[in-house]
C-alpha cells in the first residue's frame, strides 16, 4: 500500500475524537479574542452596559461557535459536492430578497427568516467561493489558458454581482467581484487577464458613475470632499477622523470616549466600531486589533498552504480574503481612505446574520483544515 493509499485510509477511518483533535484550537482562541473585544466594544457603545448589543454578541457567537465547529466536523468532499447546489440556493434566495425583500435605509437587501434579518448577500459570498472552488480544483493549467472554460465561472460571478447592484449594495458587489476574481487569480488566471478586466472597469467607470442611485453618488463626492458637506452626507467621515484623532497614542480609556458617548459618532455599534475602540484605546489599541485580525486572515492562509488538494485550497484562499476585504473596507472607510460603504467588522460589529455567515465560513475553513489530507475520487471528470 503506498503513502498517498494510507493516508487516505486514514483519512476514511476518523472518528469525531480524531477530527476534534485536528482542529486549530489556536485558530479558535484567536476568533474568540476577536468576539471578546467586540463585546468591550458594544459594552461601550451602549454607554456601560451590556444590553442592547454587547449580551446579544456573545450568545450569538456562542451560538456561531458551536455551528462552526459542527461544519468542521463534515467531509469536505460532501461540501465540495454541494458547492453549485448551494450557489444556486443562494441566487434563489438574492431573486426573492429583490421581489418580497425587507426595505431599510433606502435599500431592499434583508429577508426575513426563521424570526430574522438575514442578508443573504453576505451567504452568496460563501456559495460562490465553494462553486468557484469546484469548477477550477481539477483545471490544468493549459485549460485555465482556455477563454471559453472562463466563461461559467464567469457568469457566476457576475449573476449574484448584478443581483447585489440591484438591491442596491455596492459595497458588498464589489467584495464579491473581488473575491471571486481572488479565486480565478489562485487557480491559475493569467495576469494579463486580469489587468485587462481592470481597464475595462477603469475605462466604464464614469458610465458606472451616471448609473449610481443619489445617496451613492453622494458618498463618492463626498469622499473628495467630505468639508463641502459638514452636516450632511460628511458628517459621518467627518466625526470619525475626530475620533480617531482624538484617540491619540493610548487612548482617552475605556468608556471615556467623548465623540461616542456624547452620540456624535454616527452607527458606533456597526460601521465605525473601529472608530469607538480607537478613541478609547488609541492608536496602540488599533494596532492591536489590526494585528489580531491580520492573525485570523494569515492563520487562513497557513490553512491553505497545508492543505493537499487545490479544491481545499482554493476553498481556504476565498474564505481568508473574503474576510480581509471585510476588514480593509470598514477600517479604510473609517479613515476616510475609501467612501462609506456600510460594511462591518467582522466580529466586533453588531449584527446577528453578519456574524452567523462568517462563523459559517470559518466552519468551512476549519473543514478544510480537519480534512486537509483527503483525495477526491479519481474518477471525477479531469478538467
Amino acid at each position: 500500500m503506498s503513502f498517498s493509499e494510507r493516508r487516505l485510509t486514514r483519512e476514511r477511518s476518523l472518528d469525531i475524537t480524531d477530527k476534534l483533535f485536528r482542529i486549530s484550537w489556536l485558530f479558535v482562541l484567536l476568533l474568540t479574542m476577536l468576539a471578546a473585544v467586540g463585546y468591550a466594544a458594544l459594552y461601550s457603545a451602549a454607554g456601560g452596559a451590556p444590553e442592547p448589543y454587547a449580551a446579544r454578541h456573545m450568545l450569538r457567537f456562542g451560538f456561531g461557535l458551536v455551528l462552526m465547529l459542527c461544519i468542521a466536523m463534515v467531509d469536505i468532499r460532501f461540501i465540495q459536492r454541494l458547492s453549485w447546489v448551494a450557489w444556486l440556493g443562494g441566487v434563489v434566495l438574492l431573486v426573492l430578497v429583490l421581489t418580497m425583500g425587507n426595505v431599510g435605509k433606502g435599500a431592499q437587501r434583508w429577508i426575513e427568516l426563521g424570526g430574522m434579518q438575514w442578508q443573504p448577500s453576505e451567504l452568496m459570498k460563501l456559495v460562490l467561493i465553494l462553486a468557484l472552488a469546484s469548477w477550477f480544483h481539477r483545471a490544468s493549467w493549459e485549460r485555465m489558458g482556455n477563454p471559453l472554460f472562463l466563461i461559467p465561472p464567469l457568469v457566476a460571478v457576475v449573476i449574484p454581482v448584478g443581483l447585489i447592484l440591484k438591491q442596491p449594495n455596492l459595497g458588498t458587489a464589489v467584495i464579491t467581484a473581488a473575491v471571486g476574481g481572488a479565486v480565478f487569480l489562485a487557480a491559475g488566471l493569467r495576469w494579463w487577464k486580469v489587468l485587462l478586466v481592470v481597464g475595462a472597469i477603469v475605462v466604464a467607470a464614469p458610465i458606472g458613475y451616471t448609473q449610481l442611485r443619489d445617496y451613492q453618488r453622494a458618498r463618492i463626492d463626498t469622499f473628495f470632499n467630505p468639508e463641502s458637506d459638514p452636516l450632511g452626507a460628511g458628517y459621518n467621515i467627518i466625526q470619525s477622523k475626530i475620533a480617531l484623532g482624538s484617540g491619540g497614542v493610548w487612548g482617552k480609556g475605556f468608556l471615556k470616549g467623548t465623540q461616542g458617548h456624547l452620540n456624535f459618532l454616527p452607527e458606533k455599534q456597526t460601521d465605525f466600531i473601529f472608530t469607538t475602540l480607537a478613541e478609547e484605546f488609541g492608536l496602540v489599541g488599533g494596532l492591536a486589533l489590526l494585528a489580531l485580525l491580520a492573525s485570523i486572515v494569515l492563520g487562513g492562509m497557513l490553512i491553505a498552504l497545508r492543505c493537499r488538494h487545490q479544491y481545499g485550497r482554493l476553498v481556504a484562499l476565498g474564505i481568508s480574503m473574503n474576510f480581509f476585504m471585510y476588514v480593509f473596507v470598514n477600517v479604510a472607510m473609517v479613515m476616510g481612505a475609501i467612501p462609506v460603504g456600510g460594511v462591518p467588522l467582522p466580529l466586533v460589529s453588531h449584527g446577528g446574520s453578519a456574524m452567523i455567515m462568517v462563523m459559517i465560513g470559518m466552519g468551512v475553513l476549519m473543514s478544510v483544515h480537519v480534512h486537509r489530507d483527503v483525495e477526491f475520487d479519481d474518477r471525477q471528470r479531469e478538467l
